[in-house]
C-alpha cells in the first residue's frame, strides 16, 4: 500500500507528545517530518527555496522517496552510514530524507573541511555510500579508492570522478512512492559530527525518537513557528545548529526554507534576504559581526520578525549594534550536537544582551562546581543538561561517551554563572578558563570587553605564561579595516580595558591578525590559539 495512504498516528497528533514512551514503537523520524503534509493535505505548499531550486511539499515528498528507492538499488540497508558531501541544496535535504526512510544513517560532512578530515570521516564511519558534489569528489579519488568499507560513490551536479553513479539520472527512474523502513523508535536516525573546536570531531548517534524533543521546546517558546513562516540560515546543514534550522524544523511545522548553495559571505547573505524575504533568520555571532561591517538597509530586513544566534555565546556589543542598525532583536541560545539542538535561550521581548537567559521547562540542568556539588547563585559551574533529545553515545569513541555522557546527564563542558533570578550567563569552555593572579579569568567577558571598542572587529582571549611560569591574559584582535596595527592601537586597548575590568582580567598582550582560527560553522578554535605562540612571544609583525 503506497506510504500516503498508510501514514497515520491514530488520534494522536505528534506536536502533543512529550516524551518517548509515548511514540509508537515503530516510528520513522522521515516519515514524520515529511509525509504527515502529504496525509493532511499540505502537499501544494511550498517546501523549499533558493538558487538551487523550488519545491512544493508534494514534490519533495516524490524525489525524497524517489532517491530512498535509488540509495536501496545501490544496496545500501537499514542502519548502514550514507555520507552526505553536499552544499545546502534540495539534493541534501531529499537524500537525507530518502536515507532515513529506508533505515539507513545520513552523515552530513563539513564541505569546507581539509581533504585529510575526510580520511577520518569516511575511516570511522564505515559508510558504504558517499554522495557528494561533483566537484568535491574529483580531488577525493585517490582516498576513495583506499577506503575499503565504500561500496559506491553518487555525484551530483556533474560527473564527479569515474566510476561514480549520476543522482540526477538514478533518481528519475524511480517510482515516487515509498512506504517507510519499519525502524523502532530506538534505532540509530542519523549522525552529526562535533564541529572540532576543541579537537577531533566524534559522530555523536541520535536515534530516531531524539530530534522531535529537541526542536519541540524550541518551537513553543521561542520562534513559534507556523506554515506561514520561511527560514533562512547562515549555518549550513551540515552543522547541527544548521540542520534544525534548515531542515528538521521547517518541515516539522509545515514551513518553507531558503536554501543558499553558495559560501554565505556577507553580501550573498544580505542579498538572499532581500530576495527571498525570510520570516526566521539564524547566524552565528561571527556572521552576525561580519555583516555588521556592511551597509546595512533597515527596510531590506523589513521581512524578519525574528533573528536567532547560536553556536557560540553572542557578545553584548554585537546584539546593541544589530538591534541599532535593523530595529531587530537577536535571541541567543546555546545547545549541542549531542543535545540534538538549542536546550537554554533568552526570549523574544526578554533578551538579557551577553546573558544565555534560561533552561527551558522541559530540559533539566545542573550547575557542578569544582567540588562536583551543584553550584550556588554567583558560583560559577559546568552545565549539565537532560532530556529525551540527547544522543546515544559517540561511535567507536568509548573514553569520550564516558566522560560526556553521565546516566541522564550529558556534561557540556561550559562554564556558567547564574544569578539569584535564575538567568545564566556563559563563562568559557572548562578548558577555556583559567586563573591570573590566583583569580579565574573567563574570556569571554574580556572578549566582549574588547568588542566594544570602536577598532575591534573580532577577538579572542587565552592565557600565556609569562617568564615565571604564571598565566596571564593575552589578546588576538582583528581590527576594523584602516585601523593600525602598531603600539598606538595596542595602547588605546590596553587603557579602554583598564577602564572596564579588574587589573588581572586585562590582556597583558595584544597579537594584531588578520583572521582567527574558526571552524566551519565559525566557532573560534581558542585552542589552537595557545598552540600559536612561546610565552612571552608575539607573532612576527605584531603588537605585544
Amino acid at each position: 500500500m503506497a506510504s500516503r495512504n498508510r501514514f497515520s498516528w491514530g488520534d494522536r497528533d505528534l506536536r502533543t507528545v512529550r516524551g518517548p514512551e509515548e511514540l509508537p514503537e515503530e516510528f520513522n523520524f522521515a516519515s514524520a517530518l515529511l509525509d504527515r503534509h502529504i496525509a493532511e493535505g499540505r502537499g501544494g505548499k511550498m517546501a523549499l527555496w533558493g538558487p538551487a531550486g523550488n519545491l512544493t511539499y508534494e514534490q519533495l515528498y516524490h524525489v525524497a522517496n524517489q532517491t530512498g528507492h535509488a540509495l536501496r538499488a545501490l544496496g545500501l540497508e537499514p542502519e548502514q552510514r550514507v555520507l552526505l558531501l553536499l552544499r545546502d541544496s534540495p539534493e541534501f535535504i531529499a537524500t537525507y530524507l530518502g536515507a532515513m526512510k529506508i533505515g539507513a544513517v545520513p552523515v552530513a560532512l563539513n564541505t569546507f573541511a581539509h581533504p585529510s578530515d575526510y580520511e577520518f570521516y569516511l575511516r570511522n564511519s564505515q559508510a558504504r555510500l558517499l554522495v557528494g558534489e561533483a566537484e568535491f569528489l574529483e580531488p577525493l579519488s585517490p582516498l576513495l579508492r583506499r577506503t575499503p568499507s565504500l561500496r559506491a560513490v553518487v555525484s551530483v551536479r556533474g560527473e564527479g570522478i569515474a566510476g561514480a553513479h549520476r543522482l540526477d539520472q538514478m533518481v528519475a527512474v524511480q517510482p515516487v512512492e515509498l512506504d517507510p523502513e519499519p525502524t523502532h523508535k530506538d534505532q540509530p536516525a542519523y549522525w552529526v559530527y562535533t564541529s572540532g573546536s576543541t579537537g577531533e570531531s566524534k559522530a555523536a548517534v541520535h536515534l530516531h525518537r531524539n530530534t522531535v524533543f529537541a526542536i519541540e521546546p524550541f518551537l513553543r517558546h521561542v520562534v513559534r513557528m507556523t506554515p506561514a513562516d520561511i527560514s533562512f540560515s547562515v549555518a549550513r546543514l551540515f552543522f547541527s545548529y544548521g540542520l534544525a534550522n534548515s531542515f528538521f524544523m521547517p518541515l516539522w511545522a509545515g514551513a518553507g526554507v531558503v536554501l543558499l548553495p553558495e559560501r554565505p559571505e556577507p553580501d550573498k547573505v544580505l542579498a538572499t534576504i532581500e530576495q527571498y524575504r525570510p520570516t526566521l533568520l539564524y547566524s552565528v555571532p561571527t556572521a552576525y559581526g561580519r555583516m555588521l561591517r556592511e551597509n546595512l538597509d533597515r527596510q531590506k530586513f523589513a521581512s524578519l520578525r525574528l533573528c536567532v544566534s547560536a553556536g557560540e555565546a553572542l557578545p553584548a556589543p554585537i546584539y546593541h549594534q544589530w538591534k541599532e542598525k535593523t530595529g531587530l532583536e537577536i535571541i541567543d541560545g546555546v545547545g549541542s550536537t549531542e543535545f540534538g539542538y538549542i536546550f537554554l535561550s533568552n526570549r523574544p521581548g526578554q533578551v538579557i544582551p551577553g546573558a544565555s537567559g534560561t533552561v527551558f521547562p522541559e530540559h533539566q540542568f545542573r550547575l557542578v562546581n569544582a567540588a562536583g556539588k551543584d553550584a550556588g547563585p554567583e558560583e560559577m559551574g559546568e552545565l549539565w543538561v537532560a532530556g529525551p533529545s540527547i544522543a546515544a553515545y559517540y561511535f567507536r569513541n568509548h573514553a569520550a561517551t564516558k566522560k560526556t555522557f553521565l546516566g541522564q546527564w550529558l556534561s557540556t563542558g561550559d562554564q556558567y554563572e547564574r544569578d539569584a533570578q535564575g538567568i545564566l550567563t556563559y563563562q568559557g569552555r572548562s578548558d577555556d578558563l583559567f586563573k591570573s593572579g590566583g583569580i579565574w579569568v573567563s574570556p569571554i567577558q574580556v572578549e566582549s570587553i574588547l568588542l566594544a571598542h570602536p577598532a575591534v572587529a573580532e577577538a579572542s582571549v587565552v592565557a600565556d605564561r609569562d617568564e615565571q611560569g604564571l598565566e596571564k591574559p593575552i589578546a588576538y584582535v582583528v581590527l576594523k579595516s584602516g585601523v593600525a596595527a602598531d603600539e598606538s592601537t595596542a595602547e588605546q586597548l590596553r587603557a579602554f580595558t583598564r577602564e572596564r575590568l579588574a587589573v588581572f582580567k586585562c590582556p597583558k598582550a595584544f597579537h594584531f591578525v588578520a583572521e582567527l582560527p574558526k571552524t566551519a560553522t565559525g566557532k573560534i578554535q581558542r585552542f589552537k590559539l595557545r598552540q600559536r605562540t612561546p610565552a612571552g612571544q608575539a607573532p612576527p609583525g605584531q603588537v605585544s
